[in-house]
């Protein structure tokens, strides 16, 4: 099975025969081609054409990240299964302010869902929640009857506002206080681990997107222009909650990353490397959890169903089954 390659130290990544290698002050290491999905560039590294004409053989993604550990943008190899078909049918339906509204509420929607599952899991384990709960409820009652997509957003934005708030209650950590969002770099503890998590989400539902016939760049709760993805954030909204909210509750919680993991600068904090590679374990154990599928019956990971979600997404493109978001159960 393939799986992501983490680099955090600097230096080059080349291109021998067949072979892809890092080589860095700790020396040089082998990269498997065969079983590597993406690779995720933290430090300082250089690369040739070489080494990129051989990645987009090999179809292996490149995702950067800046010196606080943000997503800045990826190498997408050239896009094998795009099919001219379903961009038609991802324009269509994004052109259709109707159909796009209806896809956009949609995300919202299991995005919701799947914050109130969290909030009610915690809720049960004796946390104080219920005023979070009915707050979140009654803005959750009005996603269907929206009339357009600013509206959507502002209930999706006020969702996650009483949402982030209730993390004080849920971790009852001192060093992790919410206090209020805040980005480009996060200027608290419990800001720098909830954008590090959504980076790692953005880039992992990209990888998804480029297994399957979708275009990336043509999304309906984020809007296409030109910036350059906008699907995978779309499709990340639903996730955000059950994955990587998880992982932060447990990293905290279990003191696996604690308050001397951080430094700041005059910008603000930044997560050391090697409490980032802390919580990339814990992501990706996660990733790789299997859940039973209620339709399908079967036992499938975290990972597969990001996947499974885009399947669905292009079945109600194509106007065979109506999109419908995944809820967590648990």
């Amino acid at each position: 099975m393939k799986k992501p390659v983490y680099i955090f130290s600097d230096g080059e990544l080349k291109r021998k025969d067949n072979t892809l290698y890092f080589e860095g002050e700790n020396g040089r290491k082998f990269i498997p081609v065969e079983n590597t999905s993406e690779i995720m560039i933290f430090g300082e590294v250089s690369l040739n054409k070489r080494f990129i004409e051989f990645i987009s053989q090999s179809e292996i993604i490149l995702h950067f990240f800046n010196h606080y550990g943000y997503y800045i943008g990826s190498f997408y190899p050239r896009e094998h299964l795009n099919s001219g078909y379903m961009i038609l049918k991802q324009a269509e339906n994004y052109i259709d302010e109707k159909k796009r509204l209806y896809i956009a509420q949609k995300f919202v929607e299991g995005a919701y869902r799947n914050i109130r599952q969290v909030l009610k899991y915690y809720q049960n384990r004796g946390k104080n929640l219920d005023d979070t709960i009915y707050a979140i409820e009654r803005l959750g009652n009005l996603i269907d009857g929206t009339s357009d997509i600013n509206e959507l957003m502002a209930i999706e934005g006020n969702i996650r506002e009483y949402y982030y708030k209730s993390f004080d209650e849920i971790l009852g950590n001192s060093d992790f206080e919410f206090d209020v969002r805040s980005k480009r770099p996060p200027k608290n503890s419990l800001n720098v681990l909830i954008s590090f998590g959504n980076s790692l989400m953005y880039t992992t539902v990209l990888s998804e997107v480029y297994k399957t016939h979708l275009d990336p760049r043509i999304g309906y709760l984020h809007s296409t222009n030109f910036r350059r993805f906008s699907l995978n954030l779309d499709v990340s909204e639903i996730f955000k909650p059950i994955v990587v909210d998880r992982v932060i509750f447990t990293v905290v919680g279990k003191n696996i990353i604690k308050k001397d993991d951080f430094d700041g600068d005059a910008e603000g904090l930044l997560l050391k490397d090697k409490a980032k590679m802390a919580f990339i374990e814990e992501y990706e154990d996660k990733l790789k959890t299997t859940i039973k599928h209620r339709t399908l019956g079967n036992n499938v990971s975290y990972r597969r169903l990001i996947r499974l979600e885009l399947y669905k997404l292009e079945k109600h493109l194509m106007e065979e089954q109506e999109y419908t978001p995944f809820v967590a159960q648990w």
